[in-house]
């Protein structure tokens, strides 16, 4: 079964479905660039120390910087479960084309586009601030997630391996943590992160939203093939780790047809995925300029349909997102993930109404890639187990 897309109104603009033709909006403009930024782009980027590009990386300028802090708080409002991130790097070579994170790089005067792909900053200090930051005697010892804007297991990190200072800084500490990554680099730190979950509650998550080799290497072409992440997925629960897997972004007329959906859940649940989380492709301003690109370049039959569906907003229709939470529905249920939550927005499920702002809509994270600090004393010194946490074993979600 497929999304309708005969729901759709054709538009007063751009072209029809039917017809392929590009968009001459805006959303084909190139928001790219083939050179590097001028110097004076790099200006703003406070501490520079160096850029450096290197054979082992060809195409990708990485910008050495010296952070003043690295944990960030959330904004007030937010509706995520944590209230603390980290980011040790900034722009990510795995160039998914539809990150939602692009737009986040033109505050540093790069572009969204190939500069967000190719012009990473690195925080070479992360772990030592880290440690200072967390010695604070104002530190509350709150959950502290990893991933929420550029995946912190990106190539840049098998050259300058900061994850495994952070990790051991945040358990040391007593803090609890949380990982979301889409880089099988991760399996280097599963024995650290095992120690680690003998200290503090520690949440796994792995984004895979698709099986199919091909279309991953096309719209995510820095990742692993998905087959690497699957394994990912089986090592880390050999371990003993949680694993919970965020499905997304589905992306309509291209992921989400039934035998994706029954591939995807069905290989998920053989890799033995704690929980798992799916929703359609969120195209937030930055994101959509440089999606609707690539949509028009190799999808070109396909450009008229999104604009349909997508409007001038971030998100997919209202009928589209209720039709993509029942057949999520089904196939999470047909491959044993219904005790979980069925859409990454609220679950939608009978005649219940979908809200016109999908912005209400409360995300979900799933099982497994969330800490569970609710027996975890948060005010606990360094070293010292309290009831409810057993030091001898990796906690389990």
């Amino acid at each position: 079964m497929r999304w309708d897309a005969q729901s759709l109104k054709r538009g007063s603009s751009g072209s029809d479905a039917s017809t392929g033709g590009p968009s001459t909006s805006s959303e084909s403009a190139n928001i790219g660039s083939a050179t590097p930024p001028s110097p004076d782009a790099l200006l703003p980027l406070a501490g520079l120390v160096r850029s450096v590009s290197t054979p082992e990386f060809a195409g990708i300028t990485f910008h050495e910087v010296t952070a003043k802090s690295v944990l960030n708080k959330v904004v007030a409002g937010s509706r995520m479960p944590f209230d603390w991130t980290i980011n040790p790097y900034r722009g990510c070579s795995h160039a998914c084309v539809y990150c939602f994170a692009r737009k986040s790089h033109t505050y540093l005067d790069f572009d969204a586009g190939l500069d967000f792909d190719s012009q990473v900053v690195v925080k070479i200090n992360a772990a030592e601030v880290l440690r200072r930051e967390l010695a604070r005697p104002s530190w509350r010892h709150e959950h502290v997630a990893l991933g929420t804007n550029t995946d912190p297991y990106q190539r840049a990190e098998g050259r300058y391996q900061l994850m495994p200072g952070i990790i051991g800084a945040l358990a040391d500490s007593g803090t609890p943590l949380s990982i979301l990554t889409k880089g099988t680099l991760l399996a280097r730190d599963i024995p650290l992160l095992k120690h680690a979950a003998a200290q503090v509650p520690v949440g796994v998550g792995i984004s895979l939203a698709m099986t199919n080799e091909h279309l991953s290497e096309a719209v995510e072409p820095g990742t692993p093939g998905p087959r690497a992440r699957l394994k990912l997925i089986s090592r880390l629960r050999e371990a003993g780790l949680p694993c919970g897997v965020m499905a997304m972004p589905i992306l309509p007329w291209l992921s989400d047809g039934d035998d994706a959906l029954n591939s995807l859940f069905g290989a998920l649940a053989a890799a033995g995925a704690t929980g798992v989380t799916a929703g359609a492709l969120y195209l937030k301003p930055g994101t959509r300029e440089w999606f609707m690109q690539w949509i028009a370049r190799e999808h070109p039959h396909l450009a008229g349909k999104y604009r349909r569906l997508y409007g001038s907003g971030s998100y997919a229709s209202k009928e589209y997102r209720a039709w993509l939470a029942g057949r999520i529905r089904y196939f999470k249920d047909l491959h044993g993930f219904s005790g979980s939550q069925g859409f990454s927005h609220r679950d939608l499920s009978g005649n219940a109404d979908l809200s016109d702002d999908a912005r209400e809509e409360e995300a979900q994270y799933p099982a497994g890639s969330i800490p569970d600090t609710s027996r975890y004393a948060t005010n606990r010194h360094p070293g010292t187990v309290h009831a409810g946490h057993q030091a001898a074993q990796p906690t389990l979600f």
